[in-house]
This record gives C-alpha cells, structure tokens and sequence, in this order.
C-alpha cells in the first residue's frame, strides 16, 4: 500500500480556529498499528467521508468533502515504551499525546470535548485502521443524546451517527438494502 501524503490532495485547509482538546483518547496505539496510521487514508466515494495523512508524529484528518481540517493528534511514546534508553522506540504502543479539533462552527460542529475525543479515536480505528469499533460507535451516539431512547431509536441514531459523521470506510458497512 502506497503511503498517502499531504500533496496527494487537491483542497486542504487549515484550521479557521484550533482548539486544543483537553480529553484525549486512552487508546494505546501498537508500533504495527502506527505503520498503518502513518500510510493515510484518501476517501473512495461520496459516503467516505474523511481524508487522513501523517507527518512525523502528526495525523491530520480532513474532510473529505470540503477539505477543512477537523483534527490533528500527536502520536509519543506510550509511559515507559521508549525502553528507558531515550531512543523512542515504539515497541510498546503509542499514544495520543495532544490534539487540535477545529472550534469554527462554520466547518465543525462541536458537542463536546468527550464527543471529540471518542470521535478522533473511532476516526483513527475505523478509517485508517479499518475497524468496526461498534462500542466507540456507541459512545458517540449516547454522547450525541440517544442514551435515553428505546432500542430501536439507538439503532436508528447509531446507523444515523455511522452515516453523518463517520461516512462509510468499506463496501461491508453499507447498510442493508429495504425489503
């Protein structure tokens, strides 16, 4: 898989007002996962909805649709993955060590530095990494206020969450045709 970068984009833009998100994702990161976060992930179709590349230690992840920056995480070192010998070696995991979420309601509409935090981190499993993440996906719709309703409105809201925000990664999150 080629890695994508930065010039591979026709339109990005850079935040219109960064805001640094003081929750961050806990997720460990393994050095194998690194590898397939660092390759970037450009969108196949209109239901894809985010672009994503890296440089050095920072991943970027724009829409794919307006070419806005929404996120921007820096990877470290997980607490004692450097070994001790101050090398950085990445052989025990990385973390999110800091992030910037756009604050313009224009191009992001926030809820919450929670909602943001798991979004950055169900964003990073599911579409670079591929991941189905269905308790991220979860979080995120009883963080958007669908905790209270029956199954049914959960289902309908995760589906609703799943579209909007995320956009599809694969053919096999399509939803089911109607009968």
């Amino acid at each position: 898989m080629e890695r994508i970068v930065r010039t591979d984009f026709r339109k990005l833009h850079g935040f219109s007002k960064a805001v640094a998100l003081p929750l961050l994702p806990a997720r460990v990161w393994t050095a194998a996962e690194w590898d397939r976060i660092q390759l970037g992930y450009r969108a196949q179709g209109m239901d894809e909805r985010w672009n994503a590349f890296a440089e050095g230690n920072r991943l970027f992840l724009h829409s794919s649709w307006t070419g806005h920056r929404v996120y921007e995480a820096v990877f470290a070192p997980a607490p004692g993955a450097d070994g001790g010998d101050g090398r950085g070696r990445h052989g025990d995991g990385l973390i999110i060590s800091g992030a910037l979420v756009e604050g313009d309601p224009r191009r992001h509409r926030r809820t919450s530095d929670a909602y943001d935090a798991v979004m950055l981190e169900v964003l990073v499993g599911s579409v670079l990494l591929g991941e189905r993440s269905g308790a991220g996906r979860q979080r995120l719709t009883e963080l958007r206020g669908g905790a209270g309703a029956g199954q049914g409105a959960r289902q309908g809201a995760e589906a609703a969450q799943r579209l909007s925000a995320l956009g599809l990664r694969t053919a096999d999150e399509a939803p089911e045709p109607a009968r």
